[in-house]
């Protein structure tokens, strides 16, 4: 299965990624109008450790404890392709995925209600936009 991965020695800590991010679940189809002035939700992130900058997003895990932990059955993982979606009309957002992750991957978006990566499969054709929008291709989509 093809995951996102991030090189740290590559990542520059400019948080493109999280814009682009945030712009492509948006649901809107011009980038000032959708971010301009306002609190972004990616689901990506942007950590930062004395000189060493990465981002994080879901790994789509092959045993995934934030299915197993998830008391609505908002998160579930598609056999067909490995990636772990949920369902945000079922989450009732208590949290428990949050605490379970060990990358910290799954956060509350603007309503509350967690969001995580979903590799933008329904968002764009091809590749994640935080792939298509990292300046220095330190972010790749790919199988390993």
């Amino acid at each position: 299965m093809k995951r996102v991965y991030v090189n740290e020695e590559w990542c520059l800590g400019c948080h493109l990624c999280e814009y682009n991010c945030a712009f492509a679940n948006s649901g809107m189809t011009d980038m000032a109008t959708a971010l301009k002035g306002k609190r972004i939700f990616p689901r990506i992130h942007i950590e930062e450790s004395d000189r060493i900058t990465f981002a994080v997003s879901c790994r789509h895990c092959a045993d995934p404890l934030c299915v197993k932990a998830c008391i609505s059955g908002a998160l579930t993982k598609d056999e067909a392709d490995g990636v772990i979606r949920i369902d945000r009309s079922r989450c009732v957002g208590c949290f428990t995925c949050v605490l379970v992750c060990p990358y910290g991957a799954l956060a509350p978006g603007e309503d509350g209600v967690m969001q995580k990566c979903e590799l933008c499969l329904k968002n764009t054709c091809g590749e994640p936009a935080c792939v298509k929008g990292c300046p220095n291709r330190a972010i790749v989509y790919e199988e390993r």
